[in-house]
């Protein structure tokens, strides 16, 4: 299981201040997603908590040991990455693009295991896109892509995953099997870590959610803690129906708020 520490963590973009002094703890066996509006600081949080951006000031935690110290082989196996709109530029087979899940385990020179070869076929099956194998990625649409760059983020098979944007590209219905295969890696006692744009997905899926404005959280907990209409207005500028339909929350944005 992976626990993850962030402490007065401060990422600047050249001269912008992309991440101010969060402080954050993320456990195992919770499904948390990071939401705010464009320009946030989402992306850029969870690419400094890998060690993917140079941090200002602050450090992060990987249970207990400061990641500027772990190399990038450890990391990744502790913590399955999946960046958001990725572009490829080889035509590789699907099999062959999920296997570069695998590559954290492999020493140099190394070659696919039976075992390696059964996880990345249950890494297809758990992302709905075995069927998908023999295809060409380059090939594929762009909501199929998606499906197989899950299943390469699975086929870590790391006790911790980290999605960046998964619903992008999908349509509504693998749009609830993805949210649905990440509460159930939660539940299976994983931390899942995933940066979401909808709110109704983010408030039915996900056991916390941490709102972001301007580089920094500015609300932390349940999702109906979370996202009360002054919290929309002041983050997003929105109005928006809150409600619950018998056990799941529902968020209908209906309009701009007066500035």
């Amino acid at each position: 299981m992976v626990t993850i520490r962030a402490q007065g963590l401060s990422v600047r973009l050249g001269r912008h201040p992309a991440v101010s002094g969060v402080d954050l703890e993320l456990g195992p066996g919770e499904l948390v997603g990071i939401i705010g509006p464009n320009g946030a600081g989402k992306s850029t949080l969870i690419r400094a908590m890998l060690g993917l951006v140079k941090r200002e000031n602050g450090s992060v935690l990987i249970d207990g040991a400061d990641s500027a110290r772990l190399g990038r082989q450890q990391i990744a196996r502790r913590i399955a990455y999946l960046p958001q709109g990725q572009t490829l530029h080889w035509p590789l087979a699907v099999e062959r693009l999920v296997a570069l899940g695998r590559l954290p385990h492999l020493g140099p020179l190394s070659r696919l295991s039976v075992e390696d070869e059964a996880l990345i076929d249950a890494a297809l099956m758990r992302a709905d896109a075995l069927h998908l194998k023999g295809r060409v990625a380059t090939e594929l649409s762009g909501g199929e892509r998606a499906r197989v760059l899950l299943a390469r983020a699975l086929a870590v098979g790391a006790p911790a995953l980290i999605a960046d944007e998964p619903l992008a590209a999908l349509d509504p219905g693998h749009q609830i099997d993805v949210m649905d295969l990440l509460r159930a890696e939660a539940r299976a006692g994983s931390l899942v870590v995933t940066v979401l744009h909808d709110l109704g997905m983010a408030a039915r899926y996900c056991d916390r959610l941490v709102l972001m404005d301007r580089g920094s959280p500015v609300a932390d907990g349940a999702p109906l803690d979370v996202l009360t209409a002054g919290n929309l207005a002041k983050v997003y500028g929105i109005s928006a129906r809150i409600e619950t339909d018998g056990d799941w929350p529902l968020i209908l944005p209906t309009g701009r708020t007066a500035s």
